[in-house]
C-alpha cells in the first residue's frame, strides 16, 4: 500500500524496543526515525523486514520499501563469461575471516552513481557487534593473497539480509554474491534480501516482490 510521503506521519522511536507495522511506511519506504543501533533493535528490525539507512549527520532512519528487491537463490543468473570466471580459479572465497576489513572496504570503495557512504562509524560498530554475536557474516574474495571483493549481511537462518558489497577488480563482488547464492540454495534458504532495485542486482537475477509477500516469507521462518 503506497502512501503519499507528505501526508504520512513518521513514527518516532523511543527507548521502547518496538517498531510500527511496516505497512505504515510512506511511499518511499521510510517507516520510522530515531532509536539506536543496539543489537537487540537491529535484530528486531531485520526480523520485521526493516533496515537502517541514513547519513552521518542524520537521525537514524528505518526503512521497509514496497516493493522489495530479493533474490531467490536458485534463480541466480550466471553469464557465460562469469561462468568461466567461476571455473578458472582466479578467485578464492573465504567466510568470516576479516569481517571488519570487509566493512571498511564497503564504506570506502567508490561506487558508480553514489556519493559518499551510509556505512558510518556507528554503523560499523553496530554490525561488528552483530558479527561477534554470530548474526552478521562476511564473504571475502581473494586474488593473489589480496582482498579484492566481498559482501556482508545479517543471517536470519532462512533469509540472508544483504547489506553491502565491494569490488576492487572486475567480477569480484559478483563472485562473492554468486557463491553466497549457491551456498544458501544448498541450505534451503528462502531468499537473499537485496532491499532496493539496482540494475546490477537485476542482472544477477534479483526481482522485486510485494512487501506483503516478503513479510510472509520472513514470518514463516521465524
Amino acid at each position: 500500500m503506497n502512501k503519499d510521503s507528505r501526508n504520512t506521519p513518521l513514527f518516532f522511536i523511543t527507548d521502547q524496543l518496538e517498531f510500527p507495522n511496516v505497512e505504515s511506511a510512506n511511499s518511499e519506504g521510510l517507516l520510522a526515525v530515531g532509536g539506536d543501533l543496539s543489537s537487540e533493535r537491529l535484530m528486531l528490525a531485520y526480523r520485521s523486514g526493516i533496515f537502517p539507512w541514513f547519513n552521518q549527520d542524520s537521525l537514524i532512519l528505518w526503512w521497509s520499501p514496497n516493493p522489495r528487491m530479493v533474490l531467490f537463490p536458485k534463480k541466480i543468473k550466471i553469464s557465460k563469461s562469469m561462468g568461466k570466471v567461476l571455473r578458472d580459479g582466479s578467485f578464492i572465497l573465504s567466510k568470516n575471516t576479516c569481517f571488519e576489513k570487509v566493512l571498511e572496504y564497503c564504506a570506502k570503495v567508490p561506487r558508480e552513481g553514489q556519493q559518499g557512504t551510509w556505512i558510518t562509524p556507528d554503523m560499523r560498530k553496530a554490525y561488528l557487534r552483530l558479527h561477534k554475536l554470530g548474526f552478521a557474516h562476511s564473504y571475502e574474495v581473494w586474488q593473489n593473497d589480496l582482498l579484492v571483493g566481498g559482501l556482508y549481511g545479517v543471517d536470519l537462518g532462512h533469509v540472508f539480509c544483504g547489506e553491502s558489497m565491494f569490488s576492487t577488480v572486475a567480477n569480484a563482488s559478483k563472485f562473492a554474491f554468486i557463491s553466497l547464492a549457491r551456498e544458501l540454495e544448498k541450505k534451503n534458504y528462502r531468499l537473499i534480501d537485496c532491499q532496493l532495485h539496482t540494475p546490477h542486482l537485476a542482472s544477477l537475477g534479483a526481482v522485486e516482490i510485494p512487501r506483503s509477500e516478503f513479510s510472509r516469507i520472513l514470518k514463516k521462518g521465524i
